[in-house]
């Protein structure tokens, strides 16, 4: 967040909607400057349910209005902290999310975050909205899909116990904004991407009839 008038570093970044448009306002010496303020889509979910999975065949999907990003990609160096919420972690994903969509293509993120996680950052500002896709699957699947990966990954029992319980927070939880939920149980990956791509460009305005298969989609609250 580094200003086009003076120069200066912000942690704080102002966005303001005028005559001419939406610009971001420098904090320390009021430069001006038009920004593109975009939506972010977040598919979370906890692991196990499919999110990589399915975000590598979202890649080419919707290429042609998003750009999709896995959000491990940076969890390296000082931005890998499994402790709390990884503050620093969630806020360099927002700054690059929202530098990209400077593009014109708002960013669908694939991994784990919850809205609480977002919407109180300083970072929040530089998106119109924020729109969560939570998979979720059946406790005894998940368990079992998590026992299946690679030793090196690390996911033993206790580990296991712990993704349980937040699977069962992301069921029920009741955030804002509230999260959609789709359950993977069953799908494989390509109804599962179609689902989320129609849910994507749903919400990115007219022109796409494809329906949500309502067997699989809850809606938040």
């Amino acid at each position: 967040m580094i200003c086009a008038g003076c120069g200066r570093w912000t942690d704080e970044p102002r966005v303001e909607t005028d005559g001419a448009g939406t610009v971001l306002v420098c904090v320390v010496c009021g430069h001006r400057e038009p920004y593109r303020r975009l939506p972010l889509f977040a598919v979370t979910g906890p692991s196990g349910t499919g999110k990589s999975t399915v975000g590598r065949m979202l890649v080419d999907r919707l290429a042609d209005v998003c750009v999709v990003v896995e959000q491990d990609l940076l969890w390296v160096g000082a931005l890998r902290d499994p402790t709390g919420d990884s503050t620093a972690f969630r806020e360099t994903w927002l700054r690059l999310a929202a530098s990209l969509a400077q593009s014109g293509r708002p960013v669908v993120l694939c991994g784990t975050v919850a809205p609480p996680q977002f919407e109180y950052l300083p970072e929040r500002v530089l998106f119109s909205d924020i729109h969560y896709l939570a998979l979720v699957c059946d406790a005894d699947v998940l368990r079992a899909r998590l026992l299946a990966r690679p030793a090196w990954r690390g996911w033993d029992e206790a580990r296991i116990d712990e993704m349980l319980d937040f699977a069962e927070w992301v069921r029920t939880a009741d955030t804002e904004p509230p999260m959609t939920r789709l359950d993977t149980t069953t799908a494989t990956v390509a109804q599962t991407a179609d689902v989320i791509e129609a849910w994507v460009r749903a919400r990115l305005g007219p022109g796409d009839d494809r329906q949500f298969d309502a067997e699989r989609v809850t809606e938040g609250r």
